[in-house]
């Protein structure tokens, strides 16, 4: 039997009533917050994705709450034995096998119902695959869009990934192992060269990041059928420079409204071009009867 995590000190302040939703370790369990100890802790209820992966990590830090399931399977059959609860004035806490609930796991509609009734959501922060992928990956931060996993079949994969090519950031998907051939396979296809990081049991033992453009990637035997959590990265795309069609009908457009100085302005900001040259196109247009 593995040996408890000795706990720190809990803290022995009382405990609101309302909904908590707990993120809990990706990996190494060293990786809980002291307030998510504290609300384990002192909760009525824990609502738990699996409740023996769960019990694996209350065991640790010597904890004895009381566990019940909330999956997609069981949700639909405990939400209104929550909102009971609830209704009573206790302590619910909700956590996933792993990282922060509602990420690509159940819980959604348990905290929108929860807050349509009046009911207190807390959220007590921690891990989360999503953002420590970012964190380490090197491709920018300043704008991201998690699109959770992608589609099973190529044939749908495709179509979602075409939906988000076009997004002006670095893209995160989570991808099982037995498929993450395929999607990469997919992803080069559609995205085509742009660097990719792919990142593997993060925090882990056997923790691996490994960046390139996504043929390389989708090519390397090590992804061929990998074990364990997987977020895959990928870097937005190149803007393509607005041709002198796009240029002419976004200042057509601005003359109807503005003049001549103000357009070539306005459509610089838009375009991205030097508001100099559109400033001369935009009175020729104007002399043109634009």
């Amino acid at each position: 039997m593995a040996r408890a995590i000795i706990p720190p000190i809990l803290s022995d302040a009382p405990l609101a009533p309302g909904l908590y939703v707990v993120a809990t370790p990706i990996g190494n369990l060293r990786d809980i917050t002291l307030r998510a100890l504290d609300v384990l802790n002192a909760a009525d209820v824990v609502l738990a994705e699996d409740t023996r992966v769960s019990g694996k990590l209350l065991a640790a830090y010597g904890l004895s709450a009381k566990l019940e399931r909330y999956d997609e399977h069981a949700a639909e059959r405990m939400r209104p034995r929550v909102m009971a609860k609830l209704a009573a004035g206790e302590r619910v806490a909700l956590i996933s096998d792993a990282g922060t609930p509602l990420i690509s796991d159940p819980g959604y509609r348990l905290v929108l119902e929860a807050a349509a009734e009046g009911f207190t959501v807390f959220a007590i922060p921690g891990p989360s695959a999503l953002l420590a992928g970012l964190s380490v990956a090197g491709l920018p931060t300043d704008r991201f869009l998690f699109a959770g996993f992608p589609p099973p079949r190529s044939a749908a994969r495709r179509v979602f990934l075409e939906e988000v090519a076009g997004v002006r950031a670095t893209l995160v998907f989570f991808e099982g192992g037995s498929r993450l051939a395929a999607s990469l396979a997919d992803m080069a296809h559609v995205f085509g060269p742009r660097e990719a990081v792919v990142c593997r049991e993060l925090t882990k033992l056997y923790e691996t990041v490994v960046r390139g453009p996504l043929p390389d990637l989708a090519t390397d035997p090590a992804f061929a059928a990998p074990k364990g959590e997987i977020v895959v990265l990928v870097a937005p795309g190149r803007e393509e420079e607005a041709s002198a069609a796009d240029a002419d009908t976004a200042l057509r457009d601005a003359l109807t409204r503005l003049r001549p100085a103000e357009a070539a302005s306005e459509v610089a900001k838009a375009l991205g071009i030097p508001r100099r040259d559109l400033y001369r196109r935009a009175m020729t247009l104007k002399g043109d009867g634009a």
